[in-house]
């Protein structure tokens, strides 16, 4: 790939308006921008999308950095690369930090299909024009979720995605339902629950939801397994899928009926893709999700939901959803529920540089 130099750039940004989960109330968006360049001048862009600490992954900015910085980009810089698929490979001596690999790994599939002059999305074997808008609603009690809900349907998004918890679950979700009983709505745990709590999950079942995220512990399977059986609502997993390895054994332990891929998080879209195709060998429908990310991250999103077996609205929303400002131009925008694929080379986007400044907190470049 004929590499030049490797740029990695902490940003921090304001929310709109905070994002409340029962782990975490997050404010402020810190993220790693990776950028690389060929020796033509070419750029590929990435994004870090760990959090600043360690209360959705184990990663955060700080670790993702050091990583980085001191034995992932080194591996780079010590070998040849001819394309993204050998990157995973070569970070295998690395152990886990997988959101620090995909900042990398992303921002060389955006180079190399800039270099052979494709559409990101196409070259990864996706076949969509635009795909379908989803959102979360993350708020701190009843009444805001639901202004929240009405401001989103009235944007026209199709799918939205509820944080619950055990005291606030079946009394919001069935006010959602009353309000909007044909809307697509997902509930979104984050681990809020334990295998104690399943009746109180099972009476979920009754109001017809797309499906359940990571109800119980972070890193498990066989006890949603467990779950799975007693309710009807199909499982999703989030937290426990870190890798292809995790994917496969939710899948032969039973432990969901739904995944969601966050390339961000499972070494980049080489593995993303792997899991993708896991699933369509099982017929188990995914989504893409989200991590409160900027709009480069959001762009790889919406490359690789456009694969065809992401068959359910994921996480992709507007730039607007979260930012006074996106770091991208052209901003992402929703029309009528849809988000277009765009059609330029690589992800589609530029940066917008002066923005990028503006919130940048530290930067460095490293040169072949």
């Amino acid at each position: 790939m004929n590499l030049h130099s490797i740029k990695i750039s902490i940003l921090s940004m304001p929310l709109k308006q905070p994002f409340h989960t029962h782990l975490e109330t997050v404010r402020t968006r810190e993220g790693i921008l990776v950028e690389v360049v060929d020796q033509n001048g070419l750029e590929g862009y990435g994004e870090g999308v760990a959090f600043s600490s360690p209360w959705y992954t184990e990663e955060t900015v700080a670790s993702c950095w050091d990583v980085m910085t001191s034995y992932l980009i080194p591996i780079i810089k010590r070998n040849t690369i001819t394309h993204p698929e050998e990157v995973f490979r070569l970070f295998s001596p690395v152990r886990r930090n997988h959101m620090a690999k995909s900042a990398i790994e992303m921002a060389l599939w955006d180079l190399f299909s800039k270099q052979a002059k494709k559409q990101l999305s196409r070259l990864l074997g996706g076949d969509k024009k635009k795909i379908p808008a989803g959102v979360v609603v993350a708020a701190k009690n009843q009444a805001e979720a639901i202004e929240q809900t009405a401001r989103f349907v009235e944007e026209g998004y199709q799918r939205i995605k509820v944080k619950i918890s055990p005291g606030n679950d079946y009394s919001l979700l069935s006010a959602l339902r009353r309000e909007y009983p044909e809307l697509a709505i997902m509930a979104d745990a984050n681990s809020a629950y334990t295998l104690a709590d399943a009746e109180k999950l099972k009476a979920l079942d009754e109001l017809g939801l797309l499906l359940i995220e990571q109800p119980l512990a972070h890193d498990d399977f066989l006890e949603h397994a467990k779950l799975q059986k007693l309710i009807s609502t199909p499982i999703c997993l989030d937290e426990s899928i870190n890798s292809y390895s995790d994917a496969k054994m939710a899948l032969e332990l039973g432990s969901c009926k739904v995944l969601t891929i966050k390339a961000g998080k499972v070494g980049g879209i080489g593995e993303a893709i792997r899991i993708h195709s896991l699933c369509e060998e099982k017929d188990i429908p995914l989504w893409c999700g989200g991590m409160i990310e900027f709009g480069v991250s959001r762009a790889h999103n919406i490359a690789l939901a456009s694969l065809p077996g992401f068959i359910i609205p994921g996480d992709i929303s507007a730039s607007s959803r979260f930012w006074e400002e996106d770091i991208i131009e052209p901003e992402i925008t929703v029309q009528d529920g849809w988000v277009s694929v765009p059609e330029g080379e690589g992800i589609g986007f530029r940066l917008n540089r002066r923005r990028i400044n503006e919130i940048t907190l530290k930067a460095e470049t490293f040169v072949f």
